[in-house]
């Protein structure tokens, strides 16, 4: 496992603690000994502390992971959340987790879905929901505190989703439930957002399989950065059912991807509304000033379901049909589970690159992508 060299914090968050291998001493006090070292990740820290502790900070809540055998300190600060491992049956709300956690064969540590089992795109959550080894425990606004506190859950997943039912957070805690609220959404990068696993690696106990996964992970792209751009642009979006079309923000991890396959995403330019949404709906007026001379579609079918033809494409919006891509036949579209599988970024920004360079790749060769035709 990686550390880090010694990394200093204000005093203020205390000295000393017992080895994790010893017998679970209770102590007054927790050293921090360095900072686990991210490459990407902005949105969650790490301080490794004495003992095997370590201390998660995300948007100001603290966590500390206590090793199994080894107790908290008796002197913890109050608004610190104890995480004493092993953490077992975990009520996953936040479905960006489930892919990571899948990848460093942590799917075990999982009794309780937010998701039902036919809402999966992971074949591996579907079937132990199938076969009965993971439940559904209601969605993030509404569990089923009979079936949470049944399982005796160690842990609750969430996204950000839960803070617009603050009252659900509040009565998970108050039967005994710790609740984490995860944040990789919020990542602007594509290789921030995969960093997370090393998050659920630390939780789980899993910390060398999450860095192998994730430097596998980044030595997949790794020959794309010597690459010169292609010159190629390209739009991301879908159209919705009121006629406008959502693009991505230009600072957001899709157009960055975008970037990173050697192309250079349309709406570059698109800045922050005023909220902390990736997305944007704009007219399709102003769609097809910045994307009708665009050189590729990429159309995004997470939000509005799968297409599979140039046609049913034309019949959700007529004036594509003057675009360049549909003219030039470079039209392509997302599948539906690519939102869910986290750790297989690297595959679209591959796809993507083909798509680029290639002009006309075959299917068989693309992961996340489809022509239309």
């Amino acid at each position: 496992m990686r550390r880090a060299a010694a990394f200093a914090l204000p005093a203020l968050l205390l000295a000393g603690c017992a080895a994790a291998s010893q017998a679970p001493a209770q102590t007054d006090v927790l050293t921090i000994e360095n900072r686990y070292p991210l490459e990407y990740a902005k949105q969650f820290t790490v301080d490794v502390c004495a003992g095997g502790y370590d201390l998660i900070t995300i948007d100001g809540s603290r966590y500390l992971v206590v090793p199994e055998g080894a107790a908290a300190p008796a002197n913890l600060d109050a608004d610190i959340t104890v995480l004493q491992q092993p953490i077992q049956n975990i009520y996953l709300v936040s479905s960006s987790a489930m892919d990571p956690i899948i990848s460093i064969d942590g799917l075990g540590a999982v009794a309780l879905s937010g998701t039902q089992a036919e809402n999966w795109y992971l074949d591996a959550a579907r079937t132990a929901m199938e076969q009965g080894e993971i439940a559904y425990a209601g969605k993030y606004s509404a569990p089923d505190y009979e079936t949470i506190l049944s399982a005796d859950c160690g842990l609750a997943i969430e996204n950000t989703m839960i803070y617009h039912t603050p009252e659900v957070k509040e009565q998970l805690e108050k039967f005994g439930v710790p609740v984490l609220v995860e944040r990789s959404s919020y990542e602007s990068d594509p290789l921030a957002r995969m960093e997370w696993v090393k998050l659920y690696g630390i939780l789980l106990g899993r910390t060398e399989e999450a860095e192998r996964i994730f430097d596998d992970a980044v030595q997949r792209i790794a020959p794309l950065l010597d690459e010169e751009p292609t010159g190629k642009t390209a739009a991301f979006f879908s159209i919705t059912s009121n006629n406008l079309a959502t693009v991505r923000k230009g600072g957001d991890y899709v157009a960055k991807m975008i970037g990173l396959a050697g192309g250079s995403y349309v709406f570059a330019d698109l800045t922050d509304s005023g909220n902390n949404l990736a997305t944007v709906n704009i007219s399709l007026e102003d769609f097809y000033a910045g994307a009708r001379d665009a050189d590729v579609l990429f159309y995004n079918s997470t939000i509005e379901g799968e297409l599979r033809t140039m046609d049913e494409l034309l019949a959700k919006c007529p004036m594509l049909a003057d675009f360049k891509a549909v003219q030039s036949g470079s039209v392509w579209c997302t599948s539906q589970s690519l939102f869910q599988q986290s750790m297989e970024l690297p595959d679209l920004i591959l796809d993507m690159n083909k798509v680029f360079t290639e002009d006309d790749p075959d299917d068989s060769e693309l992961t996340f992508l489809t022509k239309l035709h």
